[in-house]
């Protein structure tokens, strides 16, 4: 009696044996579509802000005309004041990240290796609760402390001293509360990783306390101290909200924000707009040798 056929695979059987036997390239059909996206929206977003900076405006018909040149750039190098600007918001950006790096790295370190576990979790909650708020109500709040009848001068008054009022300080001072948590999450999740026993090691050795920070916590905690810097320094030279509301002076987003809505002169607002991605392409080049991306 003869057998009978072997009945033919399913399709999807089949496929499904191929992927199972590529975990490569399974992973890379799931991130296909995900990345793509990104790509096409992100890197496609700074190309046409790319070609839009090589753009003309008309003087006198106040159009913009598609003929491609560099003089934008031209007229940011030339211009005196643009250069003030450009180096006024990376020196309050530099600023504001060592303020979040030396006000975040002792709470982190309280957090991850002194308090209980108790104690840690309600610490990351109050560290992330100023995130849950509204970022205007956070600036306006600082407005009103910073004004001639807020609660800085009521407290400085009797000491007779004068708040900062609006300016460069009242910035600085803004920026650095603002950004305050994003310096401390990534130190915390970093020194979190570091081992209790090489500390302890340290110590037993003789090391002093400042030697075990400087030689053990600090070289080990350093790319996670670096991927909170990359918040604090590009969401710093990018803003213009705060710069608007708590001072007078100018920074690169308040130049780029008149020039689209006011001046109408969109592609010196895209040249402008191109320092800032420049500048964090360089900043996230140095991030990536000391291995920042590793802790973010």
């Amino acid at each position: 009696m003869a057998s009978p056929a072997p009945r033919a695979e399913p399709a999807a059987s089949g496929l499904a044996r191929f992927l199972w036997r590529r975990p490569r390239l399974q992973l890379s059909l799931l991130l296909a579509g995900p990345v793509g996206w990104l790509v096409v929206a992100y890197l496609g977003s700074l190309a046409v802000l790319f070609v839009a900076s090589l753009w003309q405006l008309d003087d006198f018909s106040g159009e913009i005309v598609q003929n491609p040149g560099l003089q934008n750039f031209q007229e940011l190098i030339d211009t005196p004041v643009y250069r003030s600007i450009v180096l006024r918001t990376a020196l309050i950006a530099a600023l504001v990240t060592i303020t979040d790096a030396v006000l975040a790295f002792p709470i982190a370190f309280y957090m991850a290796k002194v308090a209980s576990p108790r104690v840690r979790a309600l610490l990351v909650v109050a560290v992330l609760m100023p995130l849950w708020s509204s970022y205007l109500v956070k600036v306006y709040t600082w407005r009103i402390m910073l004004s001639n009848e807020g609660m800085v001068n009521w407290v400085l008054d009797p000491v007779g001293l004068n708040g900062p009022g609006f300016g460069n300080v009242a910035t600085w001072l803004v920026f650095s509360y603002l950004w305050l948590p994003f310096m401390i999450l990534p130190i915390y999740a970093g020194l979190e990783r570091i081992p209790n026993s090489l500390i302890d090691a340290s110590g037993d050795l003789g090391a002093p306390t400042w030697t075990t920070f400087r030689r053990v916590i600090l070289p080990l905690a350093l790319p996670a101290l670096v991927a909170g810097s990359i918040f604090t320094f590009s969401l710093t030279l990018g803003d213009y909200i705060t710069p608007t509301l708590v001072s007078s002076t100018q920074f690169i987003g308040n130049v780029v924000y008149a020039n689209v809505g006011i001046a109408n002169n969109l592609p010196l607002a895209a040249a402008f707009a191109t320092v800032p991605v420049a500048i964090m392409v360089v900043y996230l080049l140095i991030a990536r040798r000391l291995g920042a991306f590793e802790s973010l």
